[in-house]
């Protein structure tokens, strides 16, 4: 069993900065692929950013390019998502979410999530 636990959301202005942080338990951690998705209200959970198992391969929506970073400690089975230049428009529920598939089947393509996270909220403010 994989089990997922958010945290580091909260208030933000925009232009600011915030890390996210996931932290997930179970011996299998290494071996799957990582990834942030967010919900906005009234709109539907996207893709934000994904890693695989070794780290060495990341990807990102087009909406958060440049601005966010995803990373992973497997010493420390932790995940984190380094928020920059943040927007208005970022706000929402943050998931973390595991899978063992490939991060790149994960960012390209619709599949059900074998694990997720409760979600941390992020509001970034004007």
């Amino acid at each position: 069993q994989v089990q997922l636990v958010e945290s580091g959301g909260g208030l933000v202005q925009a232009g600011g900065s915030l890390t996210l942080s996931c932290a997930a338990s179970g011996r299998t951690f290494t071996y799957y692929a990582m990834a942030w998705f967010r919900q906005a209200p009234g709109k539907e959970r996207e893709f934000v950013a994904a890693v695989s198992w070794s780290g060495g391969m990341k990807y990102y929506a087009d909406s958060v390019k440049g601005r966010f970073t995803i990373s992973r400690d497997n010493a420390k089975t932790t995940v984190y998502l380094q928020m920059s230049s943040v927007k208005i428009e970022d706000t929402g529920v943050y998931y973390c979410a595991a899978d063992p598939a490939s991060a790149s089947l994960i960012a390209t393509t619709k599949i059900d999530i074998e694990y997720w996270g409760k979600g941390t909220l992020v509001t970034v403010s004007s």
